[in-house]
């Protein structure tokens, strides 16, 4: 069976009783959105770091899972699309302009997490080859500059997303409770590392 134009619509793409692409959508976004409140609070601390640096360990810490899932699910989509999968075949690929910043958002995040958790680990001792503190706020900017770009550019989607489910119009995708318990378990794993290593953050309030 092809799709057409009347096809059923989840977040935005087309879906059929495969609820495979359907529920790494809902998967991929519902994580996303649970990610945005962090990062905001994240982004506050950098407003003054000296006073708030352990707000910032404990936060970078707790995104490590949220971060992660989010990666691993849209890394998902990606496999399954490039091996040929039927169902995320018929979805079909993001925009042009997404598929290019998509690696660059994962590149991103993924080093600008490997350097906050390095620079959490060592304190302030950060003398040597590698200017791991330069190294962090580069990263940093350059994930600011393109997390932006990709977060207006699916702004359309979720707020169409939105205005379905307010409406009662949006489809009810099988597996709902395992994305949702994939979500917790990624926000638990995430909420133990901030408390195990909170006490990292007291190696940068010394100085």
């Amino acid at each position: 069976m092809t799709l057409t134009n009347d096809a059923p619509q989840v977040d935005g793409v087309g879906a059929d009783d495969e609820s495979g692409p359907g529920g790494n959508t809902r998967l991929t976004t519902v994580t996303g959105v649970l990610l945005v409140p962090l990062l905001a609070v994240q982004g506050w601390t950098i407003l003054s770091i000296s006073r708030l640096v352990a707000v910032h360990v404990f936060v970078g810490l707790l995104l490590l899972g949220p971060a992660c899932l989010k990666l691993a699910s849209t890394g998902y989509r990606i496999v399954r699309y490039y091996l040929g999968a039927r169902s995320y075949r018929r979805q079909g690929a993001p925009p042009l302009v997404r598929r290019l910043l998509g690696p660059l958002v994962a590149a991103s995040t993924v080093g600008l997490l490997a350097t906050g958790l390095t620079l959490a680990l060592v304190g302030q001792d950060t003398a040597g080859p590698v200017p791991v503190l330069l190294l962090h706020k580069l990263m940093f900017l350059g994930w600011i500059s393109v997390t932006s770009l990709h977060v207006l550019l699916h702004l359309p989607r979720l707020f169409a997303a939105t205005r379905r489910r307010l409406a009662g119009q949006a489809l009810r995708i099988p597996g709902v409770g395992r994305r949702w318990a994939v979500v917790a378990v990624a926000l638990a794993v995430g909420t133990a590392l901030a408390f195990a290593g909170e006490h990292l953050a007291s190696a940068w309030q010394l100085g």
